[in-house]
């Protein structure tokens, strides 16, 4: 059952109404998200190249997940926004244009955040880093002195050539600043009908799930599940747990 708060969100929905990102679901904690639709699809494309990559075909547990990864992929990939077909050919056009911006390169950046290019079975994703803001109230001291205000009156040639090298300086990082548009939202209905065509809670709920089964992979392929037991069970040891046709 969805929750009342979000369930209001659906019911005032018009046209290209969306819902606002950061806002509360109606779950304690849990949040609107910003783009469920690409986080999805790079969260799930990770962990179909995990599989693949770690975990033995004959595994029951590579094909269940690789099942239930696949189905909820494609309905996901079903539900496309509004304006995503220009956003997308935009997005190529800037990629093609400028491959080196979208590198893991520390002094790369879009907006002001570090960028990286990641493929995942076929398709592009653009991971973002966005800088952590902080309050300066709660920044450690420095040992900086504060000298006062800035002294006036005649200053020597030399702090004057100083000063206007200073006024003339460029930011370092200008030329590395692209231009970058986050994919067009999913409107209130696309959301409402994904939630429901998945089945699985609010898309929030469902990304979360994604984000756990994408690290469960990891401890599964370190811990080899699929290989046999070291010390065999003994016989008819779950003979009490087999359901009876």
């Amino acid at each position: 059952m969805r929750p009342a708060f979000r369930l209001l969100q659906a019911t005032v929905r018009s046209g290209g109404r969306y819902l606002e990102p950061g806002t509360p679901t109606g779950l304690t904690g849990l949040y609107t998200h910003a783009s469920p639709r690409s986080t999805l699809l790079y969260l799930y494309s990770s962990t179909l190249d995990k599989l693949k990559a770690g975990v033995p075909e004959h595994s029951l547990y590579r094909q269940s997940v690789e099942a239930l990864t696949k189905h909820r992929m494609s309905l996901v990939e079903s539900v496309i926004p509004p304006g995503y077909e220009a956003w997308a050919e935009k997005a190529r056009k800037l990629l093609k244009e400028h491959p080196e911006r979208f590198n893991v390169v520390s002094s790369a950046s879009v907006d002001g955040a570090a960028a990286s290019r990641v493929e995942r079975g076929g398709q592009v994703f653009l991971i973002r880093h966005l800088p952590k803001e902080e309050d300066m109230r709660y920044q450690e001291w420095d040992g900086e002195i504060d000298e006062g205000p800035e002294l006036e009156g005649s200053r020597s040639l030399d702090e004057k050539r100083d000063l206007e090298l200073l006024a003339q300086r460029s930011d370092m990082h200008d030329s590395d600043k692209v231009e970058w548009e986050s994919e067009p939202q999913l409107t209130a209905e696309q959301v409402y009908e994904l939630e429901h065509k998945i089945g699985a809670g609010l898309i929030e709920e469902v990304v979360q799930v994604a984000e756990g089964e994408l690290k469960l992979v990891d401890t599964m392929i370190q811990a080899k599940a699929w290989e046999d037991l070291e010390e065999k069970p003994a016989e008819g040891q779950w003979v009490y747990f087999e359901r009876k046709a």
